[in-house]
């Protein structure tokens, strides 16, 4: 028979064992924390952001479905979606919120006030749009890759003016009331009365009124205008008002351009905007800052480089002199 002294040691040494054996199983392998980052995409023409973005994120080591799930949501230019679509979002709970252009990450600052939820943008203006305080120091829960829109609109028209050096008007369709419009008609005024041309300013809600804006010029038996400029805006490189102010173009002889663009065979002749991967593969560091809890607000904004693309082959069919100091500047020529 066992002494009372050995009984007791018995049950310390199982009690040791057991605890041990807990011990180890508690040490066994963590589930990988998995991060949910919602995704508007607010207009088509610049949906490849989301590529890059993810590409970027794969690269410092997130692995779609295994430790990051991404909610991508695509609309185009509409209001009411967006909000739904963020209501959605904070509903959700997600980690991060990515959105753009402009008018989407509006909305989602106005979605996400005292929720906590960071918004990380794309493809937005920060000029004038109340979106950050600073660059350095963007304030609350927002920051994100500035697209330089003045800077855009003022290239564009210096290229403009190079393939149309006797254009005497240019017209300058955008949607009426957006909010990035004002600081970038600011800059080109200036330089289009240096040159000697006259901008006119043709604001829109629609590819309709768009139609009937054209309809109206054609009616008069004498186009007022020269050339048909883009601005940075939604409404222009929406695919069926870029078609109708595009035909409108091709049966007229006037060049259209600023954002490359292609619909229904008919194409701009060139484009200045931002390299679209590079700029999503440019937000992926910051979103690793903020899920590793930066706050987004003291995250310094960044800028988006200018990217350049000349339609060769459509300036050939109205015309136009390319010069070869305007080829050595295109990032893409399409021949």
């Amino acid at each position: 028979m066992f002494a009372k002294t050995d009984t007791w040691r018995l049950v310390i040494v199982l009690l040791l064992v057991l605890s041990f054996a807990f011990s180890l199983a508690g040490c066994g392998p963590e589930e990988p924390e998995v991060y949910h980052v919602g995704i508007l995409s607010g207009l088509s023409f610049i949906r490849d952001i989301t590529e890059g973005f993810k590409e970027g994120m794969a690269e410092l080591g997130y692995i779609e479905g295994e430790n990051i799930v991404y909610d991508v949501q695509e609309t185009e230019f509409d209001m009411e979606v967006y909000r739904t679509i963020l209501n959605g979002f904070v509903e959700d709970e997600v980690d991060l919120i990515v959105t753009f252009p402009t008018e989407a990450t509006q909305e989602a600052k106005a979605a996400t006030e005292d929720t906590g939820i960071p918004v990380l943008f794309n493809f937005a203006n920060i000029e004038g749009t109340g979106l950050v305080d600073s660059v350095r120091e963007p304030g609350g829960n927002v920051t994100g890759v500035r697209y330089p829109g003045p800077d855009i609109a003022l290239k564009r028209f210096e290229i403009m003016r190079e393939l149309t050096p006797e254009a005497d008007a240019m017209w300058v369709p955008y949607q009426r009331g957006y909010p990035i419009v004002e600081s970038q008609l600011e800059v080109l005024e200036p330089a289009a009365e240096e040159a000697g041309v006259t901008l006119i300013e043709a604001p829109a809600d629609n590819a309709a009124e768009i139609d009937s804006l054209l309809q109206e010029v054609v009616e008069s038996g004498e186009v007022p205008f020269d050339a048909i400029l883009f601005i940075a805006e939604p409404l222009t490189v929406t695919p069926d008002a870029f078609a109708v102010m595009a035909a409108f173009g091709a049966e007229q002889g006037i060049p259209v351009g600023g954002a490359l663009m292609s619909v229904d065979g008919y194409e701009s002749v060139f484009g200045v905007n931002v390299d679209i991967l590079e700029a999503g593969r440019d937000m992926a560091p910051m979103a690793d800052k903020i899920l590793q809890g930066t706050p987004a607000g003291e995250i310094p904004v960044v800028s988006a480089e200018n990217f350049i693309q000349i339609n060769y082959a459509v300036a050939e069919d109205l015309g136009l002199t390319v010069s070869e100091s305007l080829l050595g500047q295109a990032d893409e020529v399409i021949r």
